[in-house]
């Protein structure tokens, strides 16, 4: 979980500071077919969900004993 946190966390990032140049993700160049109030929403989505599964993942790793 904390990987794919990671990547979620980067790629909205990503999104988010290469939209401010007028550039985008391959991937991720659906995103502001609702309009760029939507776009800029799943984009943030995205960060704190990455963020959140990052943090939760970290928290997991720690819990477990060392084997």
């Amino acid at each position: 979980m904390k990987s794919w946190g990671k990547w979620f966390f980067i790629f909205g990032a990503g999104s988010f500071l290469l939209n401010l140049f007028g550039l985008e993700f391959m991937l991720l160049s659906w995103i502001d077919n609702w309009g760029p109030g939507v776009g800029i929403g799943i984009r943030v989505g995205l960060m704190v969900v990455g963020a959140a599964m990052w943090l939760v993942g970290r928290k997991q790793d720690a819990a477990q004993p060392a084997t």
